[in-house]
């Protein structure tokens, strides 16, 4: 089977091939990505990448199409993204036809796909990785009106691309509930790829807790900023380390208020999130919305406990009790009561990150991913 996975980007691909999905898929189909990313020159790119790795490089059956997209965002973005997408697309088919159409998302990326889809007749499969329209709610650089037209346009656009797609990928059974005219289109419900062998699981060498993610609003960094700073005079030997892109930590720091115990760390490469993730006492992600919580499922495979809330795919993933405990969405005090749980709790810490483990091991490793995807592709085209 060959196909044309669409990504929104514009992360680059990771250098190392263990850490990326298409090396995985490459043990049974072949296709080209098409990814956008923040690079503006060639030289940058090969830079990172490699001489010869622009436009195209190569991840053993896959090969990646780049766009130099850079990271400012608006429409002429947006309009070059639709266009390399479309062309690309087309041009790839003519030299070696691919039979399935995959985007990551579902709007720009699915209305290009739709669009190819239209010029090939190839299958098309959309994934849907969050709650349609909810993370606009929740962007605080937008005014409020302007929230809600985005969300809006967003669950419009999710609809239209549905109807015309002949698949959708789900992170968790429940994704698409409130959405009835959507229940004829075929789903299939598996994870989304995290490279749960290269998560190293060690002992914890440092007392701290430890966010990783972005945005920070959308992932209630403030709300677990607020439920830290309660228990914090209980624990002086217990840091919180916030890790992300945070482009105006003005807010972040203010909710902080000098508290020595809460720590800024800027983006790591992925690796190195890893290993911080693996040397962490805890991993929260108090999250307003969430398709699955990536994050929580390389906790798993580091064996390390985590709360998070209970919204979107969250429950599906964190078993409460179980593999992890989950707390009520926006709630500081809630949060704060389960971090001292597990702070004061050693063999509760033990028993969930065993059983986090065990779980991680049981459905998230790559050979699941691949079966997963595989048997989504064969149910599309009817093989």
């Amino acid at each position: 089977m060959r196909i044309l996975y669409i990504q929104r980007g514009l992360a680059p691909p990771p250098k190392d091939a263990r850490l990326e999905q298409f090396s995985f898929l490459s043990d049974a189909i072949e296709g080209d990505v098409l990814l956008p990313v923040w690079w503006k020159t060639k030289g940058e790119a090969q830079e990172e990448l490699g001489r010869d790795s622009y436009p195209v490089c190569t991840v053993r059956n896959f090969r990646y199409h780049l766009l130099l997209a850079g990271i400012e965002s608006g429409f002429r973005q947006r309009l070059a993204m639709l266009l390399f997408y479309v062309r690309t697309g087309r041009s790839i088919y003519r030299e070696k036809p691919f039979d399935c159409i995959v985007t990551v998302g579902h709007s720009l990326t699915a209305f290009a796909g739709v669009i190819l889809k239209w010029l090939t007749s190839a299958k098309l499969i959309l994934e849907i990785n969050g709650e349609p329209g909810r993370a606009y709610l929740f962007d605080t650089s937008l005014s409020a009106i302007t929230r809600r037209a985005a969300a809006f346009l967003s669950v419009a656009c999710l609809h239209f691309a549905a109807w015309c797609a002949d698949r959708l990928r789900l992170l968790y059974p429940q994704q698409l509930s409130g959405y009835p005219l959507l229940r004829r289109v075929p789903v299939s419900v598996f994870h989304a790829f995290v490279p749960t062998s290269m998560v190293r699981p060690t002992e914890a060498r440092e007392r701290y807790v430890i966010f990783a993610g972005y945005p920070w609003y959308l992932k209630g960094v403030d709300i677990l900023i607020r439920a830290f700073r309660i228990i914090a005079p209980e624990f002086p030997d217990v840091r919180l380390v916030l890790q992300g892109h945070f482009p105006d930590r003005t807010e972040l720091e203010r909710l902080i208020g000098g508290c020595s115990q809460i720590e800024i760390h800027m983006p790591r490469t992925y690796r190195e999130t890893l290993d911080a993730i693996a040397h962490a006492l805890i991993v929260a992600l108090p999250t307003r919305t969430e398709g699955m919580g990536r994050v929580l499922v390389e906790a798993m495979a580091a064996r390390r406990p985590c709360v998070a809330s209970a919204v979107g795919g969250v429950p599906y993933y964190v078993r409460d009790e179980y593999n992890g405990l989950l707390v009520r969405t926006e709630d500081a005090g809630d949060l704060a009561d389960k971090l001292r749980r597990l702070l004061t709790d050693s063999e509760l810490r033990e028993r969930l990150a065993e059983n986090a483990f065990e779980f991680a091991q049981r459905n998230f490793s790559e050979k699941a991913y691949v079966e997963h995807f595989v048997t989504m592709l064969s149910q599309t085209l009817g093989r």
